[in-house]
């Protein structure tokens, strides 16, 4: 598969939530997550066990969610991707109680891939932008 081939899986199957546990499938045994936020940078090693629970998190407290990738860019072994993540404010999410209203999230990322599988990402997510809409519709 090529690197691409192995992110569209990766999106479809486990990002989605569809199957957080295909992450076994497209995911090295340990992914160094490089994690930007704002102008800090934290990395951590996550696992593809790791990985699926973090979409379950994310299901818990966004519902079923839509995913649509806008842009897909592949250069060599990395690639990257801009996606629209939309869904309920099903449970809690940080000190936010759900509401039932919707929330969008916008985020990119370039993933590293070798041997076909995720090595290593660097993501980008507008947490302010989650946290404005969160709140937002806490005083609707």
């Amino acid at each position: 598969m090529t690197a691409e081939q192995v992110v569209r899986i990766f999106f479809e199957e486990v990002r989605s939530g569809l199957n957080p546990d295909y992450a076994s499938q497209v995911m090295a045994e340990q992914v160094l997550a490089h994690q930007v936020i704002s102008e800090e940078e934290v990395t951590v090693k996550r696992t593809p066990s790791d990985y699926a629970e973090h979409v379950r998190e994310m299901i818990e407290a966004y519902g079923a969610f839509t995913l649509e990738i806008q842009e897909m860019i592949t250069q060599g072994s990395k690639v990257y991707v801009r996606w629209k993540q939309t869904g309920t404010h099903t449970g809690q999410v940080d000190h936010y109680s759900p509401t039932g209203l919707p929330v969008v999230e916008i985020a990119s990322a370039v993933y590293r891939v070798e041997n076909e599988q995720i090595a290593e990402y660097w993501i980008q997510i507008d947490r302010l932008g989650i946290e404005r809409q969160l709140e937002r519709n806490l005083n609707r």
